[in-house]
């Protein structure tokens, strides 16, 4: 994707709403063709495609039957006079303050923020950002290093982006909140209709953080919201990193996303056995970096390496000292061996299992996962 030449903001006057009536209207646009971006979902190069069009030649591609209609509408659109929503404030690509990361043709024209507006998203944007990406049905495993990993980055000052989503996004904006820091989430619809199951990380993360949209307030995102608000959060990065995804078209959709805009690009290598595992393995065949960490990240973004991470008031060390017997539970659950059943199969002494699993677990290096199993929180 090229670069689009951004107009002067003098010649585009902002609303009440904070964004310029052109900016404003394609937004709008986007909600009224949002059931044929849909169709366009599992295809994200197409999709892409299509959102770096202007407006005349997006309802010329997409607008059907109703083009003359979309036509007629967009010509006469006026900016509702309702403010787009409590907290919220938008900001358009013709204002100075928008992301200077966000220079592509499919870069959206505008955002809606919620929490601390313009000037957070310019403090939050102006330093190192990784974008966490990866599969909506992630594993608890995928869950655990997602937010592992950007509970560790906030800790070193590092903004975190990612999607507000089941699996890899949720938990990586949960790690942000861990650290105690502010993170970025891209929403896929409106930021009016975050899901119930979200509202309370969505509260938390607007506290510190900001979350983001293109579309109207109210606007349901359907399939193509996420997968639109993925090419944002890379757009945003200096370096995307992939924890866990399928080898399909969908779901490392944002790292080919990520490989068009030039970000470079890393993946958490899984399980040989595990379908998760299947698209880091094939971006590690196409060049991806291995990260086992947050330091490996580090050292990615910065190209030099970093003191040790600290979080939680511990240092996150992979050569940390620990009595041989705990260390031999940790290479066992790391391993597969991730209940107490198969611990003792693999030989863990039964008489000192639960001990060494409870002390572990107040250490913060192994974390409970679904089922009882059990998961290693750092790599050594």
């Amino acid at each position: 994707m090229t670069s689009a030449p951004r107009e002067p903001y003098r010649a585009h006057a902002r609303t009440a709403h904070g964004a310029c009536r052109e900016c404003l209207r394609r937004s709008w646009l986007l909600s009224e063709l949002s059931p044929v971006l849909d169709s366009l979902a599992p295809r994200r190069e197409r999709l892409n495609a299509s959102l770096a069009l202007p407006d005349e030649a997006l309802i010329a591609a997409l607008g059907g039957r109703r083009r003359e209609s979309l036509r007629a509408r967009h010509a006469a659109f006026a900016p509702e006079p309702s403010e787009p929503g409590r907290g919220v404030e938008a900001i358009c690509r013709h204002d100075p303050g928008y992301p200077r990361a966000l220079r592509g043709d499919a870069a959206p024209w505008m955002l809606n923020i919620a929490g601390g507006a313009g000037a957070r998203l310019t403090r939050l944007t102006a330093g190192p950002l990784v974008a966490l990406l990866g599969s909506r049905r992630a594993s608890d495993y995928g869950r655990e290093m997602a937010r592992t990993l950007a509970r560790d980055l906030t800790a070193s000052g590092v903004t975190v982006a990612s999607t507000l989503t089941d699996g890899v996004g949720g938990a990586a904006q949960t790690g942000v909140q861990d650290a105690g820091g502010g993170g970025i989430a891209m929403l896929g619809g409106g930021l009016g209709v975050c899901p119930t199951r979200w509202r309370t990380l969505y509260g938390s993360l607007t506290a510190r953080g900001c979350a983001l949209s293109e579309l109207p307030h109210a606007c349901p995102g359907r399939r193509w919201g996420l997968p639109a608000g993925e090419r944002i959060a890379v757009g945003l990065a200096g370096l995307a990193v992939v924890v866990e995804a399928r080898e399909t078209p969908h779901e490392l959709g944002a790292a080919h996303t990520a490989r068009a805009l030039g970000r470079p690009l890393a993946v958490v290598p899984g399980r040989v056995t595990s379908p998760l595992s299947t698209g880091p393995h094939a971006l590690l065949r196409e060049g991806a970096s291995p990260i086992r960490d947050a330091e490996d990240i580090l050292e990615l973004l910065y190209r030099e390496p970093r003191p040790p991470i600290r979080a939680g008031g511990r240092v996150a060390e992979r050569s940390l000292a620990l009595e041989p017997d705990l260390r031999t539970i940790i290479d066992l659950v790391g391993s597969g061996a991730d209940t107490p059943d198969r611990l003792v199969a693999a030989g863990a002494e039964p008489s000192e299992l639960l001990h060494a699993l409870t002390e572990l677990e107040l250490r913060g290096l192994l974390a409970r996962g679904e089922n009882g199993r059990y998961l290693p929180r750092h790599a050594f």
